[in-house]
């Protein structure tokens, strides 16, 4: 009984994840702007990194890109619910892969895949998008809620689009899954506490995970780059590009270096589409004042 909402809730979702994109998106438009006080707390973060990482904007700029932020954060929240609950039908024709090929043909070798990616508004419909085009489903990490019935009801979700989801820090899980032939997405771009260095994003000093190449390593997986955005159509730009060169390497501090130099230079492209509410830089060099 103490998960009774949960159901109302997810036919709501299924009905959000069936409008017509131009509907799907001007609903999205609508409730940031009706949900603009409820986000203070978010937009405060999201509004000291964009400071932080662009401070040749004026002011006034920097405004304009935080709004449009928090518009795609909020459509972003919508786009999950179509990674989840839309139909095949409903998504076709809304995205272009450049890159499908390269996947495919890396999965045929028979090893997994790690499709290496960041933090963006709408990564999971992203992943949703590749696994039609693909025909078999692309796995995903995630962290688990901390709600019980929420994570019941996202994990319902998940497995019947992508298959059982693997935990942030199931390490094994995330191996046995790479070995046994899978393509995996995967982020490394969230504040980290642990086998982290200090590598620049935007110029500013970012925590970032250095375990990623031994994972690769380790697996004896092929390593993908994905990206993608949302054009001003309201299609989504999928690609898939080449593996990096000497990538991963020898040294661990400097490929989580590399990862930071690549996604910022991605993310400079359609900065209102990244995920600026995380407290990227909440770990500081020693001596450095908390930013947040």
């Amino acid at each position: 009984m103490r998960c009774w909402f949960i159901p109302p809730l997810v036919l709501l979702a299924k009905g959000i994840a069936r409008l017509p994109q131009s509907l799907f998106l001007a609903l999205g438009r609508i409730l940031a702007w009706l949900l603009w006080p409820l986000l203070a707390s978010r937009r405060r973060i999201a509004g000291i990194n964009l400071d932080l990482c662009f401070p040749e904007l004026d002011e006034r700029t920097r405004k304009e890109l935080l709004r449009a932020n928090m518009r795609n954060t909020v459509i972003g929240a919508l786009e999950l619910l179509r990674a989840w609950y839309a139909p095949s039908k409903t998504l076709r024709g809304l995205a272009e892969i450049d890159g499908l090929d390269r996947l495919q043909a890396a999965l045929a070798e028979g090893k997994g895949v790690l499709l290496f990616t960041g933090h963006f508004t709408h990564t999971e419909l992203a992943v949703r998008l590749i696994s039609e085009a693909l025909g078999r489903p692309v796995r995903t990490v995630i962290r688990r809620h901390n709600s019980l019935c929420l994570e019941t009801a996202y994990e319902t979700a998940r497995v019947k689009v992508f298959g059982p989801t693997i935990a942030k820090k199931d390490v094994r899980g995330l191996l046995k899954t790479l070995q046994a032939g899978e393509a995996v997405t995967y982020s490394a771009d969230q504040n980290f506490t642990y086998q982290a260095v200090f590598a620049p994003f935007f110029g500013v000093p970012a925590a970032t995970l250095t375990s990623t190449s031994d994972l690769v390593r380790r697996s004896g997986t092929r390593v993908l780059p994905l990206w993608f955005f949302r054009d001003e159509h309201g299609r989504y730009q999928i690609e898939i590009a080449t593996p990096w060169p000497d990538w991963p390497s020898e040294d661990r501090d400097r490929d989580a270096v590399r990862y930071m130099q690549e996604l910022e230079r991605v993310v400079r492209r359609h900065p209102e589409q990244y995920l600026w509410v995380h407290r990227r830089f909440k770990t500081r060099p020693e001596g450095m004042a908390p930013v947040y």
